[in-house]
């Protein structure tokens, strides 16, 4: 059979003005004058997302790394020229950050903090939200935001108020810990970690708790009611229905919860005047920060904070990873 045999239904189609099958047409069919608007109007919806996203995300990020990537020289002798130049580093300001002994052991101490933090956090919070949305619960909007009303404080002046609370001769905490013979230093060497661990649980609990509450309102009311038809109790219903229903939630709260910890800088930074045991490098962040506006050198903090972030993906997929791993083996 010859090519033309194969191609007269197609001719005979096209010739008797009926449309082609999908795909054997010369081109494509015009977008008519409703889609090109509505196309219109989706782009102008778009469109100030992504410029805002790009000026206020994407380019910060880029020259970060830009900076990160080149050092500053100066002219004169030894270095003291007032002209300043900067020239390609390629990666030696990572290799100065990865070498820097004080930027390492912050990166294990908010390691050790979200180790003990993070799941001490999601345990209360988890609990408040279960205690809230049980059916014996009393006074549920004011214990909502009471125990939500900690996040509304800024991180800086949630730092000042307990600092106070943390200060020797002006503490109430220290003044009835030394009534009973227990002689505290909330801001010693050994217990400030746990000081700011403490201001942190207190401020994002309440908010973590929220988060929790909106995912168990969005499970059906039919379980909870079978499941006491069976013969569940109210411990039964929250372990088997509840907390594995709320999973996806847990997952997204641990997943901030990684995220600020490696962003730990606020409560340190206020405390820092006060305790003689906060340093430069007591965090990421804090080191960054104190080789940009204290040590002059803002190239390798750049790779510091690119290091930071790299380590934060790292940690947050991997965590992802991780339970959705376990979720498809369970499933």
């Amino acid at each position: 059979m010859s090519r033309d045999t194969l191609s007269r239904p197609d001719r005979a189609t096209r010739r008797a003005g009926k449309p082609a099958a999908p795909g054997t047409g010369p081109g494509r069919r015009r977008p008519s004058r409703t889609e090109a608007r509505n196309a219109r109007a989706a782009a102008g919806f778009v469109l100030p997302f992504l410029a805002l996203f790009g000026l206020c995300f994407l380019a910060p990020i880029v020259y970060a790394v830009h900076q990160s990537l080149h050092r500053t020289e100066r002219t004169g002798p030894l270095g003291l020229g007032g002209h300043r130049t900067e020239a390609f580093a390629g990666f030696a300001n990572y290799t100065h950050a990865l070498s820097d002994d004080r930027f390492l052991a912050g990166f294990g101490r908010v390691l050790l903090f979200g180790a003990v933090q993070i799941p001490l956090m999601l345990v209360l919070a988890t609990g408040l939200a279960l205690l809230l949305e049980s059916a014996s619960a009393r006074g549920v909007p004011f214990f909502r935001s009471a125990f939500f009303l900690p996040y509304g404080v800024p991180g800086v002046i949630a730092s000042i108020l307990w600092g106070f609370l943390y200060v020797p001769g002006i503490s109430p905490l220290v003044k009835i810990a030394d009534s009973i013979g227990w002689d505290v230093d909330f801001l010693s060497r050994g217990s400030v970690l746990w000081s700011i661990a403490n201001i942190v649980t207190w401020q994002f609990t309440g908010y973590n708790m929220l988060v929790l509450i909106a995912q168990l309102k969005a499970v059906p009311g039919e379980l909870y009611e079978a499941a006491r038809i069976d013969g569940a109790n109210a411990w039964q219903v929250a372990r088997h229905i509840k907390i594995p229903l709320i999973r996806p939630a847990l997952v997204l709260t641990t997943v901030f919860s990684i995220i600020g910890t490696l962003q730990l800088f606020a409560e340190p930074m206020v405390l820092r005047p006060l305790a003689s045991s906060i340093d430069s490098g007591f965090t990421p962040n804090l080191h960054a920060y104190s080789e940009a506006f204290v040590g002059d050198n803002p190239h390798v903090a750049a790779a510091e904070a690119v290091l930071l972030a790299l380590v934060a993906c790292a940690m947050s997929f991997g965590f992802l990873r991780l339970v959705g791993g376990r979720g498809k083996g369970r499933g």
